[in-house]
């Protein structure tokens, strides 16, 4: 099991090397989609960044909730569901979006396959957990 200071200095070395090398990343990120994204903590109001994969739906960016599989919604979704407005880094572009949560379980579902087409390890997550992982959709 990972601890949060094991996950927060794994996050940190993924956010630097997005950074310095203009959105891409390697290890188990690389040929994925990945973007940073800041949200504003629920409880404490302060800026989180969280680096995630991602795909796309015309011009919206989606992501998913999986936490890799765990109980429990990961802590930038509480996050977005209390404030969705966001900030989003894509490659070297960093701009303002909203989050919205699909709640149509059959669009829900049509972009998570999106995800698993992208990162097979999005199958794995679903079926190790019994909660549904929320999809959401950043727009500008």
């Amino acid at each position: 099991m990972t601890t949060p200071a094991e996950m927060n200095d794994f996050n940190k070395q993924v956010v630097d090397e997005f950074r310095a090398n203009g959105g891409k990343v390697g290890g188990m990120f690389a040929g994925k989609n990945v973007l940073l994204l800041t949200t504003i903590g629920a409880k404490s109001g302060e800026e989180r960044l969280s680096p995630l994969v991602y795909t796309t739906d015309g011009d919206r960016y989606v992501i998913a909730a999986s936490m890799g599989g765990a109980p429990k919604n990961p802590a930038w979704y509480h996050n977005l569901v209390a404030n969705p407005k966001v900030t989003v880094e894509v490659g070297t572009e960093k701009f303002e979006a909203t989050a919205t949560v699909i709640a149509d379980r059959a669009e829900r579902d049509r972009l998570y396959a999106g995800m698993v087409a992208h990162a097979e390890g999005f199958a794995d997550y679903e079926k190790k957990t019994d909660r549904v992982i929320p999809i959401v959709v950043l727009e500008r």
